[in-house]
């Protein structure tokens, strides 16, 4: 429906109804409709309308008019001269429009507007008709491109070229790309600062030769393509970190760099099974995707060629020339999508599908990690873990063979091509970061860096995959079992001292009907407490026991979940000794209470020297669960979570404070014996030889105890130190 501004509209209305009918219209509105009546707003909307109406004709490509189409359809256009803008205006949509245009049939054609028409044209501040930009191929070492004396190519792209430059006004080595002014690399680029991607300087912009040059680190040692080579053409069996170092070296003599000296990362490298090296590199290279994932920037084209080696042998990210930052405005994502397919996630590929929905936008950091697990596959074994796809481009029917190898069982992958010294850590990193279903892949880099972490710690790798004898292979989910009886032996013993020393020093100095009464709240109070403290102990359990048989079954949980279960695995042992504490001193109160409620009297210092043994009994019952339950928890319950990802700073703040509790405990442990001892001072020297042994036992045992505590705290120092590893890095 036409919408017309009305006979006696004036000319803003005019123009506003004009310019909305446009927007809505499919097909051009007739412009006389919404000329006003009065001949004042009618000659003013007359020239605005005709402005419009050019614009929107030229730029949709809506059967384009000429200023004497008007006149001819519009007579009263003629009646003044035409006002120079309305000239001006014509020219500069034509020549906008791609038009062969002059300025010289314009003042021609029309004289009268010639002067202010050329001194419009002065003014005006659209770019000229681009010259023709250099072809890449014509740039060679030897020449000088602004600031920068090319030396040698480094490597070239479908789109751009590297070259080693001479910086002049800086006099420093430099990598140069140079390649289209187009794409927001540099926006990207200059997001991340880490030490794990390559340092850009900044860029230069040459609008006539429309070239972008992007200046940056030179990294000197190659990519990991070479090193693939290298792998490639080396037996298995006789691949290691100095296989890295070799590749490295290779590139340097190739370059006439010279080779590094000996320094602290290239010995820790040249120490290293190949598996390890891998693992190496892959944890930087994840940590580089975290904090490009943080950034709001996406890579894309993960690839060996886009992995820069220092002559140490540090890899570092580089060409992010596809990568698609959401923080970055104007252009669409897919005007930068692509990257090489052999290395593309099945969801990055369904982008290009011409048949699927899926939309870059989709993606995020997980297609980066798995894009990072085919390239650290194909370093272990020299090939890819889907095979080697031989149909190359984005034919359609290459694209729907490249997803059916990706999107199958990853039980299938090529796990017979890994050296026989994978750690099982490595091969569960890959193959999750593998999985079709981008849900089941590592959801940060972070993650991905910890498990790989884990390939290179000997003692965390011991813990998280013990060896096939290890008796931790079968404890973990008696878990509540284990903690039963760990309380409950030191528990029992405390509980056989007790009611010895009482029954010699309290008991048997009462008369029948006391002795009868004392005993039975004794009794009473033993069993009531063990009971009470057996099934809260295991009622604690049942959280991380459930997910325990859960993750055996295969089922998975959500990272709040599997938090939560981390946190009660080690925080049970002290929720443990907090009940063990409170129930040894209950019982030291309640008994005392019970029998003189029952009529009974029993001398204070009798009543003083139970409750005092209680306490010596309730260190006995802390001091050897609290190593006992601590071991078997680190050892054979909490690493079975760590495969599982999501260890952060809580972890380590639990972890800390797990380690500093045993060092209270131990000194616990080592004062039994001295309160034992501090304990015998209160008793009457006549009483001594009714309590001598159990003294002694006490004394031998505690002793005893307490190595057996020592040796425990030394393996848990070890074991929480390995761990804290693997969360810190």
């Amino acid at each position: 429906m036409t919408r017309h501004a009305g006979p006696d509209a004036g000319a803003a209305e005019a123009v506003a109804g004009f310019t909305a009918a446009w927007r809505d219209a499919v097909d051009p509105p007739n412009l006389d409709d919404f000329l006003p009546i009065a001949a004042g707003p009618r000659r003013a909307a007359l020239v605005e309308l005709v402005k419009i109406d050019l614009a929107q004709r030229w730029s949709r490509d809506i059967h384009p008019k000429r200023l004497a189409d008007y006149v001819r359809e519009l007579p009263e256009l003629a009646d003044h001269p035409l006002p120079p803008d309305l000239v001006y205006e014509e020219f500069r949509l034509r020549r906008q429009a791609g038009g062969d245009v002059r300025a010289a049939d314009y003042t021609a054609a029309y004289p009268a507007q010639a002067e202010q028409f050329t001194e419009m044209l002065a003014d005006d501040e659209l770019p000229r008709p681009p010259e023709e930009p250099v072809p890449l191929d014509d740039l060679g070492p030897g020449q000088t491109v602004d600031d920068f004396d090319l030396m040698t190519g480094l490597g070239r792209g479908a789109f751009a070229r590297v070259f080693l430059a001479r910086q002049r006004s800086m006099q420093r080595l430099v990598a140069v790309k140079i390649s289209a002014d187009k794409g927001t690399e540099p926006q990207t680029l200059a997001q991340l600062d880490h030490d794990y991607i390559v340092r850009v300087f900044d860029q230069r912009i040459m609008p006539k030769r429309r070239l972008r040059l992007l200046y940056m680190q030179y990294i000197p040692g190659g990519t990991l393509f070479s090193v693939l080579d290298k792998v490639r053409h080396t037996e298995p069996a006789e691949r290691c970190g100095a296989t890295l170092l070799d590749a490295i070296d290779s590139v340097l003599g190739e370059k006439g760099e010279i080779r590094p000296g000996e320094s602290p990362v290239r010995g820790e490298i040249a120490t290293l099974t190949w598996p390890e090296t891998v693992a190496w590199l892959g944890r930087r290279l994840a940590i580089a995707l975290d904090h490009a994932g943080h950034c709001g920037v996406l890579h894309r084209d993960i690839k060996p060629a886009n992995v820069l080696l220092t002559a140490e042998g540090i890899p570092k990210l580089a060409d992010f020339n596809i990568s698609f930052s959401g923080n970055v405005t104007g252009d669409s994502p897919v005007a930068y999508f692509g990257g090489s397919l052999a290395y593309m996630s099945p969801e990055q590929l369904a982008v290009i599908h011409p048949e699927l929905p899926t939309k870059a936008a989709d993606l995020d950091t997980r297609s980066d990690l798995y894009a990072l697990a085919v390239v650290l596959w194909e370093l272990l074994t020299g090939t890819k873990p889907f095979g080697e796809d031989t149909v190359a481009g984005s034919d359609r029917a290459a694209l729907d063979a490249m997803l059916k190898r990706r999107t199958g069982d990853p039980r299938t992958l090529l796990v017979h091509h890994l050296p026989p010294d994978c750690p099982p850590a490595l091969r569960r990193a890959l193959m999750r970061a593998l999985d079709p279903n981008p849900d089941q892949r590592w959801s940060s880099g972070a993650d991905f860096a910890q498990q790989l972490d884990i390939c290179l710690d000997e003692r965390a790798r011991d813990l998280v995959d013990p060896p096939a004898h290890s008796w931790r292979r079968w404890a973990a989910p008696y878990l509540h079992v284990a903690g039963a009886l760990a309380i409950a032996v030191p528990n029992l013993l405390a509980i056989l001292y007790s009611s010895n020393h009482s029954r010699r020093l309290i008991i048997d100095k009462l008369d029948t009907a006391a002795q009868q009464h004392f005993t039975t709240a004794v009794n009473a109070s033993f069993i009531a407490t063990f009971v009470f403290g057996y099934v809260v102990i295991n009622a604690l359990t049942l959280r991380a026991w459930f997910t325990l048989m859960g993750l055996r079954r295969g089922r998975t949980y959500d990272s709040t979940r599997l938090a939560h279960v981390r946190a009660d695995t080690l925080r049970f042992t002290m929720r443990c000794e907090l009940i063990c504490a409170v129930l040894w001193g209950v019982g030291g109160l309640v008994v005392p209470v019970a029998v003189e409620l029952s009529g009974n009297s029993v001398p204070a210092d009798a009543h003083v020297h139970f409750f005092l043994n209680q306490i010596i009994c309730g260190g006995i019952a802390l001091a050897y669960p609290y190593f006992l339950i601590s071991y078997f928890s680190i050892r054979a319950v909490y690493p079975i979570f760590i495969p599982h990802g999501g260890l952060d700073r809580t972890d380590d703040r639990q972890l800390c404070e797990l380690g500093r509790n045993s060092i209270w405990f131990l000194g616990l442990a080592a004062s039994i014996p001295l309160l034992g001892m501090a304990a015998a001072t209160f008793i009457p020297a006549a009483d001594l030889p009714r309590v001598v042994v159990p003294l002694r036992v006490l004394g031998v045992g505690s002793a005893l105890g307490f190595l057996l505590c020592y040796w425990l705290y030394r393996q848990l120092e070890g074991d929480i130190a390995a761990l804290r590893r693997i969360v810190h890095r």
